[in-house]
């Protein structure tokens, strides 16, 4: 029996646009689509090494079976450093990764968007407040995500299962030039620049039929 999941973006939740609108076409075909909430232990908190820990606790939970993941932007990158992390355990399971906007460089995302300054103040305060789609509005994020996130380098996997990737060109928020670097030197990894922006959702019926072929669905 195989497994599906969708792994939600930074600032995202289980109700995003995106993984309710999967959830619907899988359900319509008599599938379950597991989308765990990421934001762990709480959104003020988060590391993305609690991230892969809590998909390595829902993967360890399911029936024996392959294991299908999808990545939204964020959850991208924890999808990839999932399978590399656990790969003699949980990580073994997963068959395929479709991937949207994968954020590679979490960290140098954030470097771009605050500049030295914004990253020296969030150091020093130990806190930075960033939207939060889930919540709608501004909430704190303490500085040991950034910390965290340095011990994770997604330019340095190598990973032998195929992969999928969904990137605009006009992504602003994690810039296509990272999945083009990322792609460029694995025959593995079939990258698909599209006409979109980082959310992807007029992209949404290309993605699923090209997410039916790739993951084979009934």
């Amino acid at each position: 029996m195989a497994h599906f999941f969708y792994l939600h973006g930074f600032a995202s939740s289980p109700s995003s646009n995106k993984a309710r609108d999967f959830a619907q076409r899988f359900a319509e075909r008599g599938i379950n689509l597991n989308v765990p909430d990421l934001n762990v232990p709480d959104f003020e908190h988060l590391t993305l090494t609690a991230m892969l820990e809590k998909v390595a606790d829902e993967v360890r939970a399911c029936p024996p079976g392959d294991v299908y993941l999808l990545g939204s932007s964020m959850g991208g990158a924890v999808a990839l450093h999932f399978v590399d992390r656990y790969r003699h355990a949980e990580g073994a399971r997963v068959a395929r990764l479709f991937l949207m906007a994968p954020a590679f460089d979490f960290a140098g995302n954030r470097w771009h968007d605050l500049g030295e300054a914004g990253i020296t103040a969030w150091r020093e305060t130990g806190g930075h407040e960033f939207f939060n789609y889930a919540a709608g509005g501004l909430r704190r994020v303490h500085y040991g995500l950034f910390e965290d996130l340095q011990r994770y380098d997604s330019d340095s996997l190598q990973l032998d299962l195929p992969i999928m990737i969904f990137h605009g060109q006009h992504d602003e928020s994690v810039d296509v030039e990272q999945s083009l670097r990322f792609a460029s030197s694995r025959p593995n990894v079939d990258l698909h620049v599209v006409d979109s922006d980082h959310q992807l959702l007029d992209q949404v019926d290309v993605m699923w039929t090209a997410v039916q072929t790739f993951f084979d669905l009934p």
